[in-house]
């Protein structure tokens, strides 16, 4: 009679086998996994008095090398050390609040300088309104807040790179055990799942995969055995891989599972990986799967919003000599506006009139638009310039103020080109999700000029929606270093 199959990772033999070598082995190596473990469960404590600490220290520092180079002499630093205490503190809460703190949080680097920039700004400004609320923000000197404000954040984002660089280290060394994880499911479900799980890219170890038989009368004697067989190994995780059509069969593994003492996750279906940042939720009396967020939280969206406001009012201030003098050129080569406007779609697929200097003699704003080519004749000599430059652009620092628009972003596209993609492509639409702005990843990845195919747009799209998805201060500021480093360099833009 056929039963249920396993495959063990380490030696592909049976438990009732692999048990027969020595005691002692055995032994050492459940002593060196029970370490592992301890290592792994007391990270986020580590992690978080680390960084408690090097701001702690941070306050100190500062406030002592503050004093020295102003007064000459050394200072108490009980007050700057309580200030460091406070912000301390509302670091570790916020950080630990969005789980960042975990092992997986510290298993990249990218991300880290926003992450760390963000929960530091509120921190920041949480103790400032604390001290202007208790009015004792009098007693601290601002030249010394100032320094603090540097110094404090470099000490948090050096220590969490040091801390990245320690667990790569001691995974390497094996000092970090992956999580042991059993698969439990339809043999074909399995299979299919299979491509999906990188043990290597998700830090974690199958030890053994357990295939049940798809019948009925055969599914209690092989759930007693995958039981069986989870108690010998003592993973961490049973993953259980089945259609969710099987809802018998799905209860029947939890039920089973439940007697031992393991995290049990559910495989997702082939949909969730549209969304890979799907999590449960309380939706109503009942629990649903959410299967996106907002592109940008409330206070992302403030501090999105602060960053639009101070460069573009800076820009216009700045550039206000500039802009006139263009402007002056536009006139003085062809008849016409100096300004042209046109509909385009915004946050929401909302429309708004964007603002450009005009480049070419015609000004098509209706349903047919003809994108610019190469050698257009369309385009006056100086509007060559100006394009080649992506200083055509420069009027949008208006729409930015007036809110319909964001320094980064989606590129808006004519109405016209816009209903086109929509229809043709399904993910286009999501670039609506967040304001369209005058530069954006796709432009400084060279995704500009005419759209020539169907993998120029897809590129472009790309590009578009990894910004949406990964949105951060740093991100924002690296893209306008590179769009002002890379003015002239495009040779597509004409």
């Amino acid at each position: 009679m056929a039963h249920a199959r396993t495959r063990f990772d380490d030696s592909g033999r049976e438990p009732a086998q692999a048990s027969a070598g020595p005691a002692g082995r055995r032994a050492a190596r459940d002593r060196a996994r029970r370490l592992a473990a301890g290592a792994v469960a007391g990270f986020p404590y580590l992690a978080a008095l680390a960084d408690a600490g090097a701001i702690f220290a941070a306050a100190a520092a500062s406030a002592t090398l503050y004093r020295i180079v102003t007064l000459g002499g050394m200072p108490e630093v009980e007050a700057a050390t309580t200030v460091g205490l406070v912000v301390a503190a509302i670091v570790v809460i916020v950080a630990a609040q969005r789980g960042q703190y975990g092992r997986d949080g510290y298993a990249v680097r990218g991300g880290q300088f926003s992450r760390a920039l963000t929960a530091w700004n509120f921190a920041f400004l949480c103790a400032l309104a604390l001290g202007f609320a208790t009015r004792t923000s009098a007693i601290y000197s601002r030249g010394a807040v100032g320094v603090f404000y540097v110094a404090g954040f470099l000490a948090l984002f050096g220590t969490r790179r040091l801390l990245i660089a320690l667990v790569e280290r001691a995974e390497r060394a094996g000092l970090l055990a992956p999580r042991r994880v059993v698969v439990v499911g339809l043999e074909d479900a399995i299979a299919h799942n299979a491509p999906r799980l990188d043990p290597r890219a998700d830090r974690m170890e199958i030890a053994a995969t357990i295939a049940l038989r798809d019948s009925p009368a055969s599914l209690a004697d092989d759930l007693a055995l995958a039981a069986a067989t989870v108690r010998m190994l003592r993973p961490d995780d049973v993953y259980i891989v089945a259609p969710w059509t099987r809802a018998e069969l799905i209860d029947a593994c939890i039920d089973t599972f439940l007697r031992t003492p393991t995290e049990i996750h559910l495989g997702g279906e082939t949909l969730l990986d549209r969304f890979k940042d799907a999590r449960l939720v309380a939706f109503g009396g009942s629990a649903g799967l959410g299967l996106t967020r907002p592109p940008l939280t409330r206070l992302q969206r403030v501090e999105k919003r602060a960053f639009d406001l101070v460069v573009a009012a800076l820009a216009l201030v700045l550039l206000a000599p500039f802009l006139l003098l263009v402007a002056l050129a536009i006139r003085l080569e062809s008849p016409g506006p100096v300004l042209f406007r046109q509909t385009r779609y915004g946050f929401n697929q909302e429309p708004f009139r964007i603002f450009k200097f005009r480049t070419m003699r015609a000004l098509e704003d209706g349903a047919t638009v003809k994108a610019a080519t190469r050698n257009d004749p369309r385009v006056t000599r100086v509007g060559a310039f100006l394009r080649r430059a992506s200083i055509d652009e420069l009027p949008q620092l208006l729409n930015v103020i007036a809110g319909d628009m964001s320094i980064v972003g989606p590129r808006p596209q004519a109405m016209a080109h816009d209903q086109l993609y929509v229809e043709r492509i399904a993910r286009y639409a999501r670039r609506h999700n967040v304001k369209p702005g005058i530069t954006g990843w796709a432009q400084v990845n060279g995704r500009r000029g005419e759209i020539r195919s169907e993998e120029d747009i897809q590129a472009r799209i790309d590009h578009d929606l990894y910004y949406v998805d990964h949105w951060s201060l740093w991100l924002d500021l690296k893209i306008v270093l590179a769009t002002a480093l890379g003015l002239f360099g495009h040779e597509n833009a004409y």
